[in-house]
């Protein structure tokens, strides 16, 4: 077993309004369905444990792009969207945050006895886990969510997110079960990060002395930094710029949206409501679903298919959301039944992306004409953020007594 990467996230606040906690539930059951349906459980389980392709999906499913936030917010949408396809699927959300995360064995346990698992096995994985990056590596990041996802054959992926306070980061950590061998000798891929002082690493060879005499731990040197671990580090400011993003893959989605396409998927693109704007969104969904692990070294770009709660890069588009949903779900649906000519079209979208950007020129001074009209059409789209003042209630509404 590795850890399969971290990631660093600025520390944000508030809560994910119920407008979007939603339509998250839907996208993201939506996309996990897809990827089941084309490349297997497993494929989920190593997609999540990518911590790239995990702030990809955060931010094509319209949570702010470098938060936080992401994390819980894309754990709590997967746990409440799989609730009623887990069985279908094979895959099972256990844990969350806080209070929830202190379940799962409880949950492990329940879940094992109805699908005949080694549930011992799997809260020892879980506790593990959560031991060895709260307390066996001591990097300053104390855990407050921890979420085991489980395939009905017992294999899983551990998703946990640690906070300091006084450095105002979160830090991500990925793990990916099936190649388990040891928890407490060399199970990392790399212990990497900014300097949080001297790091206590006792599951690193040299510290084999240090775990049989654990008084001599002050006497140890620290962890070598591995440079093999993905990291990713999110910046403290909320607007998206141009040094976040590849430019040259956005725009060429944004031109392939707007762009007319004779003879590419006539069926797929007849689909009432897939205007461009849909088409945008969907293109960015196809490559999350489609895209290899090199094309998502520039999350913030996926933040450009739903925008963000908070307004950057512009306010999430809930009518075009709810297109994206419904025609994503409805390929899958079809998908099922032997219809698959819609999905194969998604994916036609993404590599019709990708052959367009290998000649697109980009243009950095459009950039912030495009946010503009963005926030033109926001009322069009039905854009929404979590300042809009909430409508006024009717006048047959109840009223509150406080």
């Amino acid at each position: 077993m590795r850890r399969s990467g971290y990631a660093d996230l600025p520390l944000h606040g508030g809560r994910v309004p119920a407008w979007l906690a939603e339509r998250m539930a839907l996208l993201g059951r939506a996309i996990i369905e897809a990827v089941v349906y084309e490349f297997g459980k497993d494929e989920v389980l190593r997609r999540m444990a990518d911590p790239f392709w995990f702030q990809a999906l955060g931010s094509v499913m319209g949570m702010d792009w470098h938060s936080s936030g992401i994390t819980t917010s894309v754990i709590g949408a997967l746990k409440k969207g799989l609730k009623d396809r887990s069985k279908e699927l094979g895959i099972y959300v256990c844990g969350g945050r806080g209070k929830h995360s202190r379940k799962t064995p409880d949950e492990l346990i329940l879940l094992s006895d109805r699908l005949g698992l080694n549930g011992s096995e799997l809260v020892k994985a879980s506790k593990l886990t959560a031991k060895v990056d709260n307390t066996a590596v001591q990097d300053g990041f104390q855990l407050y969510l921890h979420a085991f996802l489980v395939t009905d054959d017992g294999k899983w992926t551990v998703v946990q997110q640690g906070m300091n306070g006084d450095s105002g980061y979160a830090r991500r950590y990925h793990w990916h079960g099936p190649a388990l061998r040891s928890f407490v000798d060399e199970p990392h891929a790399g212990v990497c990060g900014d300097n949080q002082g001297l790091i206590l690493n006792l599951t690193h060879r040299d510290a084999n002395p240090t775990r049989v005499k654990i008084l001599d731990l002050s006497h140890e040197h620290p962890a070598h930094l591995l440079p093999e671990i993905k990291k990713l580090f999110m910046p403290r400011h909320h607007d998206v710029r141009l040094t976040d993003f590849d430019l040259k893959r956005l725009g060429s989605v944004v031109a392939l949206s707007h762009e007319h396409q004779p003879g590419l998927f006539e069926d797929f693109l007849l689909l009432p409501g897939l205007g461009p704007r849909t088409l945008q969104s969907l293109t960015l969904v196809s490559e999350v679903i489609y895209g290899t692990s090199s094309r998502f070294s520039d999350p913030a770009r996926y933040s450009f298919a739903q925008g963000g709660k908070d307004g950057h890069p512009f306010p999430v588009p809930l009518k075009v959301y709810d297109e994206s949903i419904r025609i994503l779900d409805q390929a899958i649906q079809k998908a099922k039944i032997g219809h698959s000519d819609k999905l194969k079209a998604l994916q036609q979208l993404h590599e019709r992306s990708k052959t367009m950007e290998k000649h697109f020129q980009p243009d950095p001074a459009g950039y912030e004409a495009f946010i503009q009209e963005e926030w033109r059409n926001k009322d069009h789209y039905g854009g929404r953020t979590v300042m809009d003042k909430p409508k006024p209630k009717g006048p047959n509404s109840q009223l509150e007594l406080f």
